[in-house]
């Protein structure tokens, strides 16, 4: 049949395969909706006609010139063969196909555009032969030398065969291709590429818009009969086994099945294979059979393959014999019913199997190894590795796409509770669907449901609502991927129970250290718990998901993985792996900070996630020493929710006369200090430096530090009265017990220096403030805390006695030093500032006192809060700046 494109101004030939379809080039088509076409014969009229296949956007046909093919819908005429002709048989050719030949007679009939006679066009035969050797090309196509006729002329045209594109090539009776194109080159154009049926064939939707569509191999010589063979089973297109969906709602997938539709449709002769992997849960066999479903129609066959073990996977082959054989099956075994289908698949093409939920490579590849040509796989994997193909990675739901799941499946949720609760879940859609089902079903609120959850999170995570499969649950499904785990290294299971009491991002490898052999075996084996998908690995650490973690570190006498005793010897060991990181002296070395700033979330975590009432002594270690790092940044309220904490196990574990138990008190008593309420903290250090003189005696350091502290407290009070002595004494018995230059007996000068000062009697405060300042640079250096203190109360000392010009320059080296070494929002910082804005109003330049008490004070109501009494004495002075000024 000639075809006419009124879109391109341009002619081509086609072929009619079935009542009304005509097969051509797919390039003799593009761009047009409406086509005309007419048989051979004067007397025929153009008809219209439409392209029925390819449906979706047309491919680069320079790059896949296998994809040149297309099928027209004749509409306006119902056109069927002519009687008595057999219906056209579908031909394959591949290397082997001439044995002995050196080459195989092909023919088409085309209309060159060049032949026209009496101003009509007429056909051109295209008889020639494939050569065995160099007339098959990879990739679908086929090359035919024309020979025994003459090529047509080219007049203005580029290709002599130009207007033949379309032609159906036939060799022994069987359609085996389409011509496209021929040789482009100086020389008379002696030959012609043609696309293969069987490249058309495995494209999608090829085989459902023919019909029966079964390749027979050109094997036979010229007049012989094909012989049948045990394959002869037809089918008619759009059989499948699909499972129903698990749930109607489908949200937040349309990128990655444009992905995977743009991988499983690319043109190509051979099997397209791909992988689909991610976290058990996360919605990798609910994207499949969505995806299934949709393209169900575009196939001969569909069928999907349970792949958890190598026998799942025969028995869906087998099943797939009984499908089409039926009764005569009965007689087979489940292996010779697999070898069956599979030869059936290798014969027929465009089909699409599904493998889920495979768990080794090697399973899957022992099958798709056989079906290399004229069909699709899918593979759906909790493993990433090893898969013959890039695998797609799926990942969680956004947060709008899981609070929208959440909201569609419960009634009149709440938009905030179905937000709370899917970042609770992780964003992982099972979670999502197993609560969400759950909480229509029972008529509880979301809210309700999140209490459920933190209270009995074993039940909750192992609940399915009824009506659905009790077997698909996040606990139950990540437990088969645990025994996989187990099986393979018991120890890679060992650091996820661990990684479970962590925060869920950014854990530093380091802390798995002493579970491995070397950094090379730790390597694998977090290699090995990233391609199974139960952790994610990056620069920044190990990253688990938060659900993952509530799951391995709630205890379940159904799953031996999470025994009573399994999972609190993880928390024990992660405890003392963190233990073990974290720098020690976290109030004085500042070098340690970053490390200790790095590893606080995974420190918060563990605390969080650990009953208060069952803290271990390395819990109560890490509180004491998270506390003080927390009050050297000035984040007092947790610091002193960690000393409250740290008191109560240690007086539990230890008792009430036990050292831990007496430094956990004055932990605390210093952190109420600091956070203002100094009425409070005299109590506590007063009871415990009692308490510490009866258990450890005066000279312990503990002891001294403790009368230092009292000290301090006294002055801030007031009352530089009592503060005085317990200074003198605390400086005396440091000096005679630690030494001269240890850091508390240099604080004891300093400290000394501000009770003088305190008492009015600055002549006396300033040379011990000095040597003080002198010796912690030379001991600690220009950076210590203790030195950035010492420079600090220097300078007030200079102003009370009104020395404002050296007052000026140390409160500025020392705000200057503070917000690099401690930050701008340090309360420390922000008492530098205020300092500086103190000199400033001592040297009478209010204007550039104001700008730095504002500072001050929007800082101090930021960390500390409004009522701390640093602020309050802050906005004092500010108002009486602006007082001043005005």
């Amino acid at each position: 049949m000639e075809i006419w494109n009124p879109v391109g101004k341009c002619s081509g030939t086609g072929y009619l395969v079935a009542d009304g379809l005509v097969l051509t080039a797919l390039h003799n088509v593009l761009g047009c909706g409406a086509l005309e076409v007419k048989r051979l014969g004067h007397d025929e009229e153009w008809v219209a006609a439409e392209v029925l296949w390819p449906q979706t956007a047309p491919p680069d046909l320079e790059r896949e010139p296998q994809a040149d093919g297309a099928l027209i819908r004749i509409t306006g005429l119902s056109r069927q063969p002519p009687l008595g002709v057999k219906p056209v048989r579908w031909g394959r050719i591949d290397g082997t196909v001439v044995r002995d030949e050196q080459r195989m007679t092909c023919v088409a009939v085309g209309f060159p555009r060049s032949e026209v006679r009496d101003g009509v066009r007429d056909t051109k035969e295209i008889r020639g032969h494939i050569e065995t050797l160099t007339g098959l090309k990879s990739g679908g196509l086929i090359t035919a030398y024309v020979d025994q006729v003459a090529v047509p002329s080219k007049p203005d045209e580029k290709s002599r065969w130009a207007g033949a594109s379309g032609a159906a090539l036939f060799a022994r009776g069987r359609l085996i291709g389409v011509v496209t194109t021929d040789r482009r080159r100086d020389y008379d154009g002696d030959q012609v590429t043609a696309v293969s049926v069987v490249s058309l064939a495995a494209r999608p939707g090829f085989v459902a818009a023919v019909g029966e569509l079964v390749p027979e191999e050109v094997t036979a010589g010229e007049g012989e009969e094909r012989s049948r063979t045990a394959y002869d089973v037809e089918v008619p297109p759009g059989v499948n086994n699909l499972p129903e969906l698990p749930s109607p709602i489908f949200v937040g997938r349309a990128e990655v099945m444009a992905e995977l539709e743009r991988a499983l449709s690319a043109e190509s002769e051979q099997a397209i294979t791909q992988t689909l992997h991610g976290l058990g849960g996360v919605g990798k066999t609910t994207l499949a059979l969505h995806y299934a479903h949709d393209h169900a129609g575009a196939y001969r066959l569909v069928w999907w393959i349970r792949s958890d073990t190598p026998e799942l996977i025969e028995a869906g082959f087998a099943a797939l014999t009984v499908r089409l054989r039926g009764a005569e099956a009965s007689d087979l075994t489940t292996t010779q019913a697999a070898e069956w289908a599979v030869g059936w698949l290798q014969t027929h093409p465009g089909w699409f199997l599904v493998f889920d939920n495979a768990e080794k490579p090697e399973d899957v590849h022992t099958w798709t190894g056989q079906l290399r040509s004229s069909g699709r796989h899918l593979i759906t994997s909790r493993y990433k590795r090893g898969w013959v193909c890039e695998p797609i990675s799926l990942h969680v739901l956004d947060e709008e796409a899981a609070s929208g799941l959440l909201s569609r499946l419960v009634e009149d949720a709440d938009a905030d509770e179905a937000r709370a609760l899917a970042d609770e879940l992780g964003y992982l859609p099972l979670a999502l669907e197993q609560s969400g089902a759950f909480i229509a079903q029972t008529g509880i609120t979301i809210a309700e449901y999140s209490a459920m959850l933190h209270r009995y999170p074993q039940r909750a995570t192992d609940a399915a609502p009824g009506g659905s499969d009790p077997e698909r649950t996040v606990a139950r499904i990540w437990r088969i991927t645990l025994d996989v785990l187990e099986e393979r290294d018991p120890r890679a299971v060992e650091i996820l129970r661990n990684a479970a009491w962590y925060a869920p991002t950014g854990i530093p490898r380091s802390l798995f250290e002493p579970l491995a052999e070397d950094p090379v075996d730790l390597a694998q084996l977090l290699g090995l718990l990233g391609d199974y998908n139960m952790i994610t690995l990056d620069r920044a650490g190990v990253g688990i998901h938060r659900l993952v973690q509530m799951v391995a570190r709630t205890p379940s006498a159904d799953d031996p993985h999470r025994d009573q005793a399994r999972v609190m010897a993880a928390r024990d060991r992660a405890a003392e792996l963190l233990l073990d990181e974290l720098p020690d002296d976290p109030r004085l070395n500042v070098a340690g900070w970053p490390t200790w700033r790095a590893l606080l979330p995974h420190v918060e975590a563990i605390l969080d996630a650990c009953d208060p009432d069952e803290d271990t002594a390395e819990i109560d270690l890490i509180l004491a020493h998270a506390g003080e790092f927390l009050e050297m940044q000035g984040q007092l309220s947790q610091a002193t929710d960690y000393y409250i904490r740290s008191l109560a196990a240690a007086a539990r574990l230890f008792g009430e006369d036990d050292p831990s138990t007496l430094s956990s008190r004055s932990n605390l008593a210093l952190a109420v200090w600091a956070s203002g309420d100094v009425v409070r903290a005299i109590p506590l250090f007063e009871r415990t430096l009692e308490d510490r003189v009866r258990v450890s005696g005066e000279d312990h350091p503990g002891t001294l530090a403790l009368r230092i502290n009292l000290a301090g407290a006294y002055v801030a009070w007031g009352d530089a009265v009592r503060a005085i002595p317990l200074f003198e004494r605390a400086l005396e018995d440091c000096v005679r017990v630690l030494g001269e230059d240890h850091p508390d007996t240099l604080a004891s000068w300093s400290n000394l220096a501000r009770a003088y000062e305190a008492s009015g009697d600055v002549v006396r405060a300033i040379p011990l403030a000095e040597r003080a300042l002198e010796d912690c640079v030379r001991v600690l250096g220009e950076d210590h805390p203790g030195t950035l203190i010492s420079r600090s109360n220097l300078g007030g000392m200079y102003v009370a006695s009104g020395d404002v010009v050296r007052a000026i320059q140390l409160a500025e080296r020392t705000l200057e030093d503070r917000v690099r070494v401690l930050g701008e929002d340090h309360p420390d910082t922000l008492a530098s500032r205020s300092n500086l804005a103190h000199a400033y109003e001592a040297s009478g330049n209010v204007v550039r006192a104001i700008p730095l008490a504002e500072q001050a004070l929007a800082g101090l109501l930021r960390v500390l809060g409004e009522d701390h009494p640093t602020t309050k004495t802050v906005r004092a002075n500010l108002s009486i700046l602006r007082a001043q000024q005005s």
